[in-house]
């Protein structure tokens, strides 16, 4: 009889451990979950770190698909390699082409002058394979020439380069101002030629 009393004792004392134990977990994990739920909320709520992408920006990007840091190259009828590179590109539906941020176009002429020009935005139509460059554009040959412009629309196929504007050059000899510059090889020409056009006015600066 003792025996059994030990027994159901020790049963009792098992089944009243096991329900502190059952009523201990259901306040422990409550709280543990709403920690966790807190932590992650202070965590989503940290400043936006500057690698991040703006969330405006990433539904901009999904509805108008883009190219980051694309080059275009090719050859002109003059024989001369032109090579564009850009910020970003996006083309441009229906059209053939592409819109152009921050590019950077360099030209090798076969006479074996370089140009290196700069511009804000541009597009280059693969269809009649030309390039448009608009807002502040900078010009720099390897002959020593330094100009900026509004604007600039270069060939592929003729090689021929046209300021949509008026310009301002410094010169190995000086500075001017124009209306426009083109830059072409003549017809049977061995090299390229720029030309002045439209009120050149011409600032000499003799050599020390």
């Amino acid at each position: 009889m003792i025996a059994c009393g030990q027994v159901w004792s020790r049963r009792v004392a098992a089944d009243n451990l096991y329900s502190q134990i059952v009523a201990l977990l259901k306040v422990i994990l409550p709280l543990g979950a709403l920690a966790l739920l807190s932590t992650l909320f202070l965590y989503s709520s940290k400043p936006r770190g500057e690698s991040e992408i703006p969330f405006a920006e990433i539904e901009a990007i999904a509805r108008e698909p883009r190219i980051a840091l694309p080059n275009f190259t090719g050859m002109s009828g003059d024989g001369s390699v032109i090579s564009i590179s850009a910020l970003s590109a996006r083309p441009v539906e229906g059209e053939g082409g592409f819109l152009i941020s921050g590019p950077n176009a360099k030209i090798d002429a076969a006479d074996g002058t370089h140009i290196e020009i700069s511009a804000g935005e541009g597009m280059i139509d693969t269809t009649q394979r030309i390039t448009r460059l608009d807002g502040l554009t900078r010009i720099v040959t390897s002959s020593g020439y330094e100009m900026e412009t509004s604007g600039l629309t270069a060939s592929f196929n003729s090689g021929r380069i046209e300021s949509h504007g008026a310009l301002e050059v410094r010169a190995p000899f000086g500075s001017l101002t124009a209306g426009q510059l083109v830059i072409e090889t003549p017809e049977g020409g061995d090299g390229q030629r720029m030309l002045f056009n439209e009120g050149v006015r011409l600032i000499y600066t003799p050599q020390q």
